[in-house]
């Protein structure tokens, strides 16, 4: 019964949100304004507070935004691009991201962070803008995506894997850089053969 308070108060606390602003929020701007109510400092009697630093924290919810945009943009290169380099590559960004993205899930479900469910504002610009090409333009451009988003989730990675005060989201941070780094690679090379 609990719980249920809790998850009521979850609900009501994330429509009090959206309703302050007169603009609406998107996925990831409304998970982190939940993490801060939940924030231990200020008011964990009344919402059960999260288990990790405003950091650690602000780590979640940018690494599951940045996730959920590799997949998403990745569905979209495999109904797209006729390039089979790129094709595999997209391929795999679903299986590697999509385990990453349920990892990151269930380490956040026990540390109560509240996590983006769906794009942010700007990678659904960024989806947008790709779903309205094709052909050698639409490759150009989400092999440029790829890029630059590998490039940011890596350094972010990097970093929490060196600065988090959570244990659990260090060892994350830790064991999934590498593999972030390994396809910043391989999106290069095939970056370079479309020049």
């Amino acid at each position: 019964m609990k719980k249920l308070g809790f998850l009521s108060m979850i609900v009501i606390a994330a429509f009090a949100f959206q309703g302050c602003s007169s603009e609406p929020k998107d996925s990831k701007e409304t998970a982190d304004s939940l993490n801060e109510t939940k924030d231990t400092t200020t008011n964990a009697n009344a919402t059960g507070g999260i288990a990790v630093d405003e950091n650690d924290a602000k780590f979640t919810t940018d690494a599951a935004a940045g996730g959920i945009a590799e997949v998403e943009l990745s569905k979209l290169a495999l109904t797209k691009t006729a390039n089979a380099e790129i094709k595999a590559f997209a391929d795999m960004m679903v299986t590697d991201h999509g385990k990453a993205n349920a990892d990151l899930m269930a380490i956040a479900s026990a540390k109560n962070i509240t996590l983006p469910t769906a794009l942010d504002e700007t990678h659904q610009k960024k989806y947008d803008d790709l779903a309205k090409l094709t052909g050698k333009d639409f490759d150009k451009e989400y092999v440029k995506a790829m890029v630059d988003g590998h490039q940011k989730t890596w350094d972010l990675l990097d970093k929490e894997s060196k600065d988090a005060n959570d244990a659990d989201l260090k060892a994350f941070a830790a064991k999934t850089a590498p593999v972030v780094k390994g396809h910043l690679d391989m999106i290069k090379k095939i970056q370079d053969a479309l020049k």
